[in-house]
Formats: C-alpha cells, sequence, structure tokens
C-alpha cells in the first residue's frame, strides 16, 4: 500500500522534477542522442517512477502493478478530478 502511495505522490510530482532533474539528464543525453522537448516531461516520469520503486522495494510494500497504477493516477490525477466535476456539473445542469 505504501508503495502505491509513493507511486501517486511520485507521478504527482513529475511536472516539478521537469526542470531541476529531467534538464540536466536530457543534457547529457544530447551528446548521444537526439531528445524532442516532449521527452523531457517522459524522462522526469521515469525518475519519478523510479524514486517510487525504490521506495516501494525498501519498504518491502506494493506490488509492480499498484506502483505502476499509482504513476498512473498520480500523474493524470489532476486531469481525472476536472473531468469528474465536469461530469457532474453536466448530470447536475440535465
Amino acid at each position: 500500500m505504501l508503495g502505491f502511495l509513493a507511486a501517486i505522490g511520485a507521478g504527482f510530482a513529475t511536472p516539478y522534477l521537469e526542470a531541476p532533474v529531467a534538464r540536466p539528464i536530457a543534457k547529457l543525453m544530447e551528446k548521444h542522442i537526439t531528445l524532442e522537448a516532449s521527452e523531457i516531461r517522459l524522462i522526469a516520469f521515469i525518475v519519478a517512477m523510479l524514486a517510487a520503486g525504490v521506495v516501494s522495494a525498501l519498504l518491502d510494500s506494493g506490488m509492480t502493478f499498484w506502483v505502476i497504477l499509482g504513476g498512473a493516477l498520480g500523474y493524470f490525477g489532476s486531469r481525472l478530478v476536472g473531468a469528474g466535476r465536469a461530469m457532474m456539473d453536466a448530470r447536475r445542469d440535465n
């Protein structure tokens, strides 16, 4: 369970890791491969999920499925909440 919660936090923190973590890694990688701007956020997500995986392993809590699901929910969490609110508002209006 703690691995799932750590993954939710890591997914949510992904946009905040872009500048301090992902951009320096991307600069190191540019010598060897070409990266597009959209891939920098992917690097941040990978780093965040690696951290969540390490936390999950250290705490001996959480299966891989739940860590991945938690990361996805954390990453898309604000959009999912917005979509849910829009659906409830549409239902209320009808």
